[in-house]
């Protein structure tokens, strides 16, 4: 009986405030869930995970434009650039990392670009002191070719176009059995043949797998100028405008984390020609 009455109670006075004392109210209650959600939140994305959106098709067919894909925060440590919503670019923190570890050769890694302020997401094909070389479409680390298989051929509408293209699908593998697909299209693109890149001491050398729509560490915008055909060094002026320029090096202090898994996508399959949809919710890369 006590009860009934308590609740008696509470519906009496809910109906004794005015619309303006319950929207105030109600305010009140959200702002005490906001107060409590967002730390949370905050923490949960600078420290574990959080979610990104693929922008561009420069990951295909690994990942497609609109995949969500979750990125650990802790797989190579913390620093400015960990932080959610790219906080660290307008914050005082010092530079450095902590808990720093280095990238496996074949890591999706998601980095904030080093002359612009845009943040990407690209392929590790080069450790520090690795020598790196496109010669005739194929990788060679420490003068060795990767290892090349072609797959297949398939045609598929690109995102924002109307007209198919046609594409090549190789899998490539580096010397420790991690393999990974990459789409290349006509011989003789701009990419396919390279300067030897030697990777500086804390840097990565980055390329997309999509080898033919991809700005990445092959090209020299992003770069210092070659010295006899060997780029080497760090800290040059940009050849190009640096919203133009490639990513060059990548300082591992820019990594914001590794992408583990495609939590779901929005990828619109059907304009691949003949090719069923792909399971993309909750698969690992």
């Amino acid at each position: 009986m006590a009860d009934d009455g308590e609740k008696a109670h509470s519906v009496d006075e809910d109906e004794s405030l005015t619309f303006g004392q319950k929207v105030k109210r109600e305010l009140h209650e959200w702002a005490v869930t906001l107060a409590v959600f967002i730390p949370v939140f905050m923490i949960f994305s600078g420290l574990l995970y959080e979610q990104r959106v693929i922008p561009s098709e420069s990951m295909v067919p690994t990942l497609q434009v609109s995949d969500r894909v979750a990125v650990s925060k802790f797989a190579y440590g913390y620093d400015r650039y960990s932080l959610p919503f790219s906080l660290g670019r307008y914050l005082p923190i010092p530079e450095g990392r902590i808990f720093a570890r280095t990238p496996k050769r074949g890591d999706v890694v998601v980095f904030e670009h080093p002359h612009t302020a845009r943040v990407m997401i690209k392929r590790v094909i080069g450790l520090p002191g690795d020598r790196i070389q496109m010669i005739g479409e194929t990788v060679y680390i420490n003068g060795n070719p990767i290892d090349s298989e072609f797959i297949r051929t398939v045609r598929y509408v690109p995102h924002g176009r109307s007209r198919a293209v046609t594409a090549y699908e190789w899998r490539e593998t580096a010397e420790d059995g991690t393999s990974w697909l990459t789409h290349r299209q006509e011989k003789g693109d701009r990419g396919d043949n390279t300067v030897l890149f030697v990777v500086p001491e804390g840097h990565l050398f980055l390329m997309g797998d999509n080898r033919d729509n991809s700005l990445d560490s092959r090209f020299l915008s992003g770069h210092c100028p070659p010295i006899d055909g060997v780029v080497d060094r760090v800290g040059c002026p940009l050849s190009v405008e640096s919203d133009q320029a490639s990513v060059g090096f990548v300082p591992m202090d820019h990594l914001v984390g590794r992408t583990e898994t495609v939590i779901m996508s929005l990828y619109r399959c059907k304009f691949e020609d003949s090719e069923p949809c792909k399971k993309r919710v909750w698969r690992g890369l």
